[in-house]
């Protein structure tokens, strides 16, 4: 029950809080609730804010049924339903539909219960998960230890090509301590192990699992149809562990990579909630009956990467010429028309309790001229952008034009969204990503930062910055902690071949008859876990 049920509930008592309800659902008007409760010896000031008060708690209590098509902003051949290989957004939203991990991440990114109902450590370095009682897979096998222990200690298998393989590494051992009970240990201590967990890619499967097409887990829904790079249509789970959840029969779901089509889908009435919205498209949803606006502020940021084994971003000076020209101001206000916050060539956000606050790179273009020169960089220089990555090209003609005066020639090469990721990130010499928002710093700087990390766009390497990573996870002093991460932030902000303009806001749109919806700041579409969540009101 929601807080708005509860408050009328409390107000009027059950009973009556039950009829009028009951009497709600059979098309009562709020005409009708008047005269019920002043018929009740109600006055009729307060019956009428009352009756109010009933109709928005009505209006907010999760009906079951009805079947919505959502459209994320990815759609590639590479789409999986391995949760070990997920890359982008669709795959997020449409694994998180099918499974389930130990724990899950709340609206504060906090660990909370979910296929472990407990989880216990004395030293950060051992831990012990009690599994859910009475949890089934799809398939009607009963969840287990083994399942748990096959299921995170695969993405240790250099085979499992697993993009969390990096997280993973500091696992030593899981193992079946009981019946309904694994332990996980360590290398050295990590408090935010839980955190760690409860993300995407530590979804669990059953064991032995090596052929996905079937999509068999724990999850809220279960996979009817799965064509990757074109849509997946999942059905209600009606086995669910988590009582009466989910609320919907059915959700398809596709990818559509151009912003406007998607919009247009929307808008059409062809979809009923729509990733990554452009900010320029804000006032033309809002405006339109029927339909609105989820705003999540979060960590998300497009990055200009410059590999430093390749290419002029081998050079340091070529790489702090090209910071020097974002013009981060600009950006925020013409190309994100505010919805973002300045960035500073650091990957942790000013939300986060671990930001560092490192003088503000500026904007310059003599500073970025004398690097240029100094680095002896000449000619064209290609750099990569795609829809795909989010602002991309506006913020590199931005760019380019800027570059022009100082006597450098920025090529931009526009790539479609439709195999971009598999492509040309992490191959282009400059270009483009974007990174979706990480629970928490640890994860951030393993995935993104450290020396072996597959998704190291610029290959920063830095033996130094490794050690204080794998020292600040077992560090208990919070303000020791925050320092190893501002040292951090710093040789990233000054060694790295990223640069980072601003964090964006994740901006989804919707019909109005979608409920439910709320902001999770692990990304868009409620941290792509919209599905379990979300109903169709009548």
């Amino acid at each position: 029950m929601n807080d708005t049920s509860k408050s009328f509930d409390k107000i009027v008592g059950p009973r009556e809080s039950l009829r009028v309800m009951e009497s709600l659902k059979q098309g009562a008007t709020r005409r009708d609730i008047l005269g019920m409760l002043m018929a009740g010896g109600m006055q009729a000031g307060l019956a009428g804010g009352l009756s109010t008060l009933a109709l928005s708690a009505h209006a907010q209590t999760p009906r079951r049924g009805g079947r919505i098509r959502v459209a994320g902003a990815t759609a590639a051949a590479s789409d999986t339903l391995d949760p070990a290989k997920q890359s982008n957004q669709t795959d997020y939203s449409r694994c998180t539909m099918l499974y389930n991990g130990l724990t899950s991440l709340d609206a504060s990114l906090a660990p909370q219960p979910a296929l472990a109902e407990s989880f216990t450590t004395q030293d950060a370095k051992t831990w012990i998960f009690a599994l859910r009682k009475g949890v089934v897979f799809h398939d009607g096998k009963s969840l287990a230890p083994a399942d748990v222990v096959y299921s995170i200690m695969r993405h240790k298998n250099p085979a499992t090509a697993s993009k969390a393989k990096i997280l993973a590494d500091q696992i030593e051992s899981v193992t079946a301590s009981g019946p309904n009970e694994v332990t996980v240990v360590l290398n050295s201590p990590n408090a935010d192990l839980p955190v760690i967990l409860g993300t995407f890619h530590f979804q669990i499967v059953k064991d032995g699992t090596t052929d996905f097409a079937s999509g068999i887990g724990t999850g809220p829904y279960k996979l009817k149809e799965f064509k990757p790079g074109i849509r997946s249509l999942v059905v209600r789970n009606d086995a669910y562990w988590k009582p009466g959840r989910p609320y919907l029969d059915e959700i398809e779901f596709v990818g559509i990579g151009d912003e406007n089509a998607r919009l247009n889908a929307l808008l059409s009435g062809g979809m009923d909630l729509v990733a990554s919205v452009n900010p320029r498209s804000v006032e033309r949803v809002k405006s339109t009956p029927g339909f609105g606006i989820m705003l999540t502020q979060s960590g998300q940021y497009t990055d200009l990467i410059m590999r430093k084994d390749t290419g002029p971003g081998a050079n340091p000076d070529f790489a702090l010429a090209m910071k020097h020209l974002l013009d981060r101001e600009q950006m925020k206000k013409a190309i994100a028309l505010d919805f973002a916050v300045l960035g500073n060539d650091q990957p942790i956000d000013p939300t986060n309790r671990f930001y560092a606050k490192l003088p503000q790179r500026p904007f310059d273009l003599d500073k970025a001229k004398f690097h240029l020169q100094k680095s002896g960089i000449t000619g064209r220089v290609p750099v990569v952008t795609s829809p795909a990555a989010m602002y991309s090209t506006e913020f590199a003609l931005l760019m380019q034009q800027s570059a022009q005066r100082i006597g450098l020639d920025l090529d931009v090469k526009r790539m479609p969204a439709d195999g971009y990721w598999s492509s040309h990130w992490l191959n282009s010499p400059v270009g483009f990503g974007n990174v979706n928002p990480r629970p928490n710093a640890d994860v951030l700087l393993t995935q993104f930062f450290k020396s072996d990390a597959p998704w190291n766009g610029s290959r920063f390497k830095n033996p130094k910055f490794d050690d204080l990573l794998l020292a600040a996870r077992g560090e208990t002093d919070f303000g020791k902690r925050k320092q190893m991460y501002a040292d951090m932030q710093q040789m990233i902000h000054n060694e790295a071949g990223v640069g980072i303009p601003l964090f964006l806001s994740s901006i989804d749109g919707h019909s109005t008859k979608v409920k439910g919806l709320s902001p999770i700041p692990l990304g868009g579409l409620m941290g792509y876990s919209f599905a379990e969540h979300i109903w169709l009101d009548a």
